[in-house]
């Protein structure tokens, strides 16, 4: 159990979607916080922002008490793995992707995917050589601070035009996972007992399908957006010809296959370890507005 009083923990990422619902949260349990900024950021009691990154690391103090990495899981594992700093306790953030991309067509996706198993398992050995606890984690969807690149987009793509298209048969099940849950089990993970060395998928509370996912967020939108589904290959035409065009990053053939697959994680490992308990998908308009 990591002692919170006058303890300071380090975090990454710290003005990005997840970072900067963790801070918050750690700062309410207590702990002083250096978070860590490519940006000029506002200060607050309990936190210190630290202007750099990775490859331009301001100062850090020697240890802290833990330190927690909301930014690419494979840049941090790197820099820990150079030297980094001292702590008990070390929680990173990686993706389901590992898993969900490993076998992909796509050359790319296949890449992420050996990097974030790479990057845990150097995570993973350095921390049991400096006598550390690991902990990866490894969200779904997120959703919530309208800074996410799956449904914030659709959405902004549904105000533009008051509706989305999607192929018949984007039946595939998913499970999107809040920005607030990430971060309340995150900072639970610093105190959990046991949990250390090991990945930990974050799944949301509710499983659905992709489909009847986009249509709830189209459904709150103001004014509500609408549904249409096209023939698989004219929406692969279409999405074709938007990325040409340079409307739409990615979604090429290997993502639209999935929206055809299932991509189901069991909540239970994480819920057992570290509390982890998402909410059920019932989203507002404002959760999908650039905060």
């Amino acid at each position: 159990m990591v002692t919170v009083q006058g303890a300071r923990a380090l975090v990454f990422g710290g003005s990005g979607q997840v970072g900067a619902a963790v801070i918050p949260r750690l700062l309410e349990a207590g702990w002083d916080v250096d978070a860590l900024s490519r940006e000029g950021q506002a200060p607050a009691p309990g936190l210190r922002w630290l202007r750099g990154g990775f490859e331009a690391m301001p100062a850090l103090a020697r240890e802290y008490g833990a330190v927690i990495s909301c930014g690419p899981l494979d840049h941090f594992a790197r820099w820990y793995t150079d030297g980094g700093v001292d702590a008990p306790i070390v929680v990173a953030f990686g993706s389901t992707s590992l898993t969900v991309k490993l076998g992909s067509v796509d050359d790319a996706e296949r890449a992420l995917a050996a990097r974030l198993g790479a990057a845990e398992d150097a995570l993973f050995a350095c921390a049991r050589g400096r006598g550390a606890d690991a902990v990866v984690l490894r969200p779904t969807l997120v959703y919530g601070a309208g800074r996410d690149r799956t449904l914030s987009r659709i959405a902004a793509m549904a105000r533009r035009t008051g509706m989305f298209p999607l192929p018949r048969g984007a039946t595939g099940l998913r499970q999107p996972v809040h920005v607030d849950d990430l971060a309340a089990t995150a900072v639970a993970a610093l105190g959990a007992r046991g949990a250390g060395g090991g990945a930990y998928d974050l799944p949301g509370g509710e499983t659905l399908s992709y489909r009847d996912m986009v249509a709830r967020v189209l459904a709150v939108l103001e004014p509500p957006a609408r549904l249409v589904e096209l023939p698989a290959p004219v929406f692969s035409l279409l999405a074709a010809a938007f990325r040409s065009s340079g409307r739409l990053q990615g979604f090429g053939p290997a993502a639209q296959a999935r929206l055809r697959q299932d991509l189901v994680f069991d909540v239970a490992p994480a819920a057992a370890a570290l509390g982890h308990a998402p909410r059920a998908f019932r989203p507002v308009a404002g959760m999908f507005l650039p905060g």
